[in-house]
């Protein structure tokens, strides 16, 4: 069996275990956990802007589409930016096991809540899901990593299969909560995502016994003369949080839905910020450990422009297939939430290919030539759509168009977001594991933190304009990573170098 480095095994209670797809029975349990949580997530999400957008007549809540989109942008950051408390309070308080069950469960309650057709209820219910997803999606991802030793060649293998049964969640998800949207309305279609988070938590509840030491600890928990440094960082970052919200009301000129849409914006493009110099500076982080946080920056920065592209599949692209799209196909007509369902299908038909091309190259290319790769192939499905836009100016432009669109992003993701969360927990500093997780997670929340702000800038900007200005800039930013990939690759084996130790896919 490989070893960690300092001789430190793997958290997988059984060596040589390899009854799952030759890799460990845990991964099947945190597999089974994560597709019905995305089932559930993705389920959701498919009919969101559309219930926030809808009539009040029709069973919406009547908001106008411009403050709807940039909503629906800025509560993915929400759900993102929790993942910050919930990687906390796994490394330092309750660790990654217990974090993912009480993240289950508030999730649930959140779902149960939007089931209700009340206006409050459902704002209630929307909180309390993005604060039960920050509880729990980091730290289901990061148990993944504590299953395989840092040297196993089966990380960037597990992750993607891992990946996969996100997918099937967020593939079956828009046709079932559409069907039930359409036979019993919105809120029906939540109660299906509520009953698909009751159904991980009993598969992440039963299938514990496999996962052996993995989240069964706080990391690095709270040593008592810590506490009361640690109840003054809350209050600090308290009233941060305060003087972020007033500036915000500022500019927003007093207390609304802006208000809150631009506070949430300043706090994901702070919050990564502070996290990475907090952990280069922190004492618990050793010399060997540091460049390879270095390192992590420029992916960073190309996942966060990745995602400002890839989760407008609930915006911006969301309105293109009701507005823009034309729905009927051979006589038969398809609902847009049908177009959600593309980039997840996609994946469960090419992750294991991608999974196996990592296995055979031995985890070439580099890491951060992937990430390069992936920003590309995003930039270029917004230039396709700035094209289609422009092509289809004067009539409703085909299905064809976003299928191909959503595909060109699920080649790049492949690319990208499996081999991230592989780096994420390969990179990060033992005693930030968890939280390290977490930051990885505040890249789609500053994406999307971005996509709000553009969203309420360029109203009133044509398809063509919009889709085609991000794209152009992301394209750019992807040939500046792909020219520092040497530079990312050199610092990992700097670290390699001197833990004595080796980093797959460095």
């Amino acid at each position: 069996m490989t070893t960690a480095a300092h001789g430190e095994p793997p958290a997988g209670q059984l060596a040589g275990d390899r009854a799952f797809f030759g890799h460990p029975r845990g991964l099947m349990t945190l597999f089974t956990t994560e597709l019905w949580e995305r089932f559930s997530y993705y389920g959701m999400r498919a009919i969101l802007l559309y219930y926030l957008t809808d009539t009040v007549a029709n069973g919406g809540l009547g908001i106008g589409e411009t403050t709807g989109l940039a909503l629906v942008s800025i509560y993915g950051t929400s759900v993102y930016l929790l993942s910050v408390v919930g990687g906390w309070l796994a490394d330092r308080v309750i660790g990654a096991r217990r974090s993912v069950l009480i993240g289950g469960i508030i999730i649930a309650a959140g779902h149960v809540l939007l089931a209700i057709p009340a206006a409050a209820s459902s704002y209630l219910g929307i909180a309390l899901v993005a604060l039960g997803t920050g509880l729990l999606k980091p730290n289901v991802s990061s148990m993944v990593g504590e299953l395989y030793a840092r040297d196993d060649e089966r990380r960037d293998s597990a992750f993607s299969i891992f990946y996969m049964g996100i997918n099937i969640g967020s593939f079956t998800a828009p046709f079932l909560v559409g069907a039930a949207r359409a036979w019993g309305g919105y809120h029906a279609g939540f109660l299906v995502a509520a009953v698909g988070m009751a159904i991980a938590l009993v598969f992440f509840v039963a299938g514990a016994k496999y996962l052996g030491r993995a989240g069964g600890v706080a990391p690095n928990p709270v040593r008592p003369e810590e506490r009361v440094a640690l109840i003054r960082g809350f209050l600090v970052v308290l009233a941060g949080i305060v003087v972020v919200g007033l500036v915000a009301a500022v500019v927003a000129g007093g207390f609304n839905l802006d208000t809150f849409i631009d506070t949430m914006s300043y706090l994901a493009f702070i919050a990564p910020v502070a996290y990475f110099i907090v952990m280069y500076r922190s004492p618990k982080v050793t010399d060997a450990e540091r460049p390879r946080v270095l390192a992590y920056i420029p992916l960073f920065v190309a996942a966060m422009l990745f995602w400002m592209i890839f989760e407008q599949a609930a915006t911006t692209l969301a309105a293109f297939a009701a507005n823009r799209t034309e729905l009927s196909i051979v006589g038969v007509t398809i609902s847009p939430e049908f177009f959600q369902s593309v980039n997840p299908l996609s994946i469960i038909v090419l992750a294991p290919v991608f999974a196996w091309i990592w296995s055979k190259t031995h985890d070439r290319p580099p890491t951060a030539t992937k990430f390069a790769i992936g920003l590309a192939l995003a930039a270029v499905s917004f230039l396709v759509m700035s094209l289609a836009s422009a092509a289809f100016a004067d009539s409703l432009a085909p299905a064809w168009v976003l299928v191909v669109v959503y595909v060109i992003q699920t080649l790049g993701e492949l690319c990208l977001s499996p081999v991230g969360l592989a780096a994420t927990t390969l990179l990060a500093p033992r005693a930030f594991r968890n939280q390290a997780m977490a930051v990885w997670f505040l890249a789609p929340a500053a994406g999307q933190a971005i996509t709000a702000q553009l969203i309420k800038a360029t109203e009133g900007a044509s398809d063509t304009a919009y889709f085609g200005g991000i794209g152009a800039v992301a394209l750019a930013f992807a040939l500046i990573l792909l020219a520092l990939s040497p530079w990312v690759t050199r610092h990992i084996r700097r670290a390699d170098e001197m833990e004595g130790t080796v980093s797959a896919g460095a």
